[in-house]
């Protein structure tokens, strides 16, 4: 009772399989259901470039910085890493390559099906350009002494007159937004706010806090910084003691000076092509804000020691899409490969970060160009026609399995379209999955040819059913018996398929690295179907009434 009671569930929960996946597969027969049929209608499957179209993105690829026998490499490394961010599992099937065009190096991604433009160039340039920039101090030119003071003794003769003006009762704010060079007040007419002692330079501080200026008036003669010359004015006070507070404004009439040395940051070698992988990381056992640590090849590894040796006691700053993410300074020479990138981030923001690094960074920096609507290269004829193809296919070999096998054909055959209609499900339910699956007419060779795998396991199967019948073994039994004999074939068989098409993934690109995933998906399948669906048909169907008639076996 309990075998019959457990035979029954299996072929119960196969038969809720069956139909579920076959109204998802073939919404139209639901005809009875309106509603139903629509919806599970607007549920498609993603078609590939040469079936429906997409969009084509041209990027240009600034190469600047790359010696001119390493931008193959680098164009290569650049094709490589959008290649994983746009196609990590090998279902969305773009095409992805680069071209010369004049002196111009460009890399083309196609991509299928695409509704939102914006969503597919975000999705390219997510990917962070990351690389490393060391100290480098430009000479400023010198000024003629003569001239300097030429132009401060201008400046102070102007000061002195804009300073009588005030003292006369001029508008001080409006003077102020004339002639001030103190771009922090000017558009305040010189308003500085309310100070206390020890914000100001001395010189500056002792006049806005002179107890003989009164709230009001404006200081007699001009101050003299290091900044330049100040009309200072005191608004009012509050407070007494060490907590007064004075309210000013000022004019600032700045020095002309010797220009300073300027210091910026140049490219090194080190870029995101030497990163070999980032992991967030927490100092004091997580108590405090996380930071990303990066960790170099063997090549990186060598390159971040020559920079960290030659700017001891300088800044290197880390750059991420252009911008100074940390610059800090190097105390000693770091030879182990391995760098820290800190910036107040949050768990969140470092996880993200790392997410982008680890998916890619582009070695060189790139900048789209072009982009444009693909037109399908095959059509609808071609694939309606490859369906037709294969739903032909697959109505010969039913036909064949029921004429050759009978009964145990006739199960096949359940265990087939159940199968065909399981993997259509696939295509349009991965839609919602975080890897969608782009179908190609490549695609659709590892689809067929996978339905070939799922008849060749029934056939195994059904062969060692009839042997074990021959030896006069009983129906049940032989049934057992045949799935057991069958297994180590059927395994073997179809873990070398899977083994192929794995290296085919890791090595191929485009349309071959998707006819083996789909090739393995559909694999995968049909050892479920032909072990488990196929065996709950039967230990379910075979009973007295099958024993009188073997002929529909044998």
């Amino acid at each position: 009772m309990k075998k019959i009671s457990k035979n029954l569930r299996n072929f119960s929960l196969t038969i809720i399989l069956g139909i579920a996946v076959i109204l998802i597969a073939y919404p139209s027969t639901l005809f009875f259901w309106p509603w139903a049929s629509q919806k599970l209608s607007d549920v498609k499957i993603n078609l590939g470039l040469d079936l429906q179209g997409g969009i084509h993105l041209e990027y240009k690829a600034d190469l600047s910085q790359i010696t001119s026998d390493q931008q193959n490499e680098a164009m290569q490394a650049v094709q490589d890493v959008i290649e994983r961010r746009v196609n990590a599992f090998g279902v969305a099937e773009p095409i992805i390559y680069t071209a010369k065009i004049a002196d111009e190096n460009r890399l083309v991604v196609e991509m299928p099906g695409v509704k939102d433009v914006q969503e597919a160039k975000s999705l390219i340039k997510e990917t962070p350009f990351l690389e490393f920039r060391e100290e480098s101090e430009t000479q400023a030119q010198q000024i003629p002494q003569d001239i300097i003071d030429q132009a401060n003794n201008q400046k102070l003769q102007n000061a002195q007159g804009v300073l009588e003006r005030a003292k006369q009762g001029e508008d001080f704010g409006a003077l102020a937004k004339e002639f001030s060079e103190d771009t922090g007040s000017k558009d305040n007419g010189g308003d500085l706010g309310f100070a206390e002692k020890g914000m100001f330079v001395p010189e500056f501080e002792e006049a806005l806090f002179s107890p003989d200026l009164r709230a009001g008036e404006i200081y007699p003669s001009l101050i003299e910084t290091q900044f330049g010359w100040h009309i200072i004015k005191k608004i009012e006070q509050r407070g007494e003691g060490d907590s007064l507070e004075v309210h000013g404004a000022h004019i600032l009439f700045a020095k002309t000076t010797q220009p300073e040395n300027q210091t910026t940051f140049v490219p090194t070698e080190l870029t995101g092509k030497n990163l070999k992988s980032a992991v967030v990381e927490f100092q004091n056992q997580g108590l405090s804000e996380p930071q990303v640590g990066l960790k170099f090849d063997s090549d990186g590894a060598k390159l971040f020691a020559d920079i960290t040796k030659r700017n001891v006691g300088k800044q290197v700053a880390i750059y991420l899409d252009g911008e100074v993410i940390n610059a800090p300074v190097v105390q000693t020479e770091i030879t182990n490969g391995e760098a820290v990138i800190t910036g107040n981030f949050t768990l969140d923001k470092a996880k993200q970060l790392v997410r982008r690094l680890n998916e890619g960074a582009l070695p060189v920096p790139i900048e789209l160009v072009s982009q444009q609507s693909v037109e399908a290269s095959l059509g609808q004829a071609a694939l309606n026609t490859s369906i037709k193809a294969g739903i032909i296919g697959l109505i010969v070999v039913i036909i064949f399995m029921i004429i050759y096998y009978r009964f145990l054909g006739l199960v096949a055959a359940v265990s087939l379209i159940i199968y065909a209609a399981l993997m259509i499900s696939i295509f349009k339910l991965s839609n919602f999955s975080p890897w969608p699956i782009t179908f190609t007419l490549s695609g659709i060779a590892g689809f067929i040819l996978s339905i070939g795998m799922a008849v060749d396991a029934n056939i195994l199967i059904f062969e060692r059913i009839k042997e074990e019948l021959a030896n006069e073994r009983g129906l049940s039994g032989s049934v057992k018996e045949g799935f057991k004999r069958a297994w180590p074939s059927i395994r073997d068989g179809n873990y070398s398929t899977i083994l192929t098409s794995l290296i085919l993934v890791g090595v191929g690109t485009g349309f071959v690295k998707g006819f083996a995933v789909i090739l393995i998906i559909g694999v995968l399948v049909s050892m479920f179907t032909a072990i488990v669906l196929t065996r709950s048909l039967l230990n379910f169907l075979i009973g007295d009434w099958l024993e009188k008639r073997k002929w529909l076996i044998k």
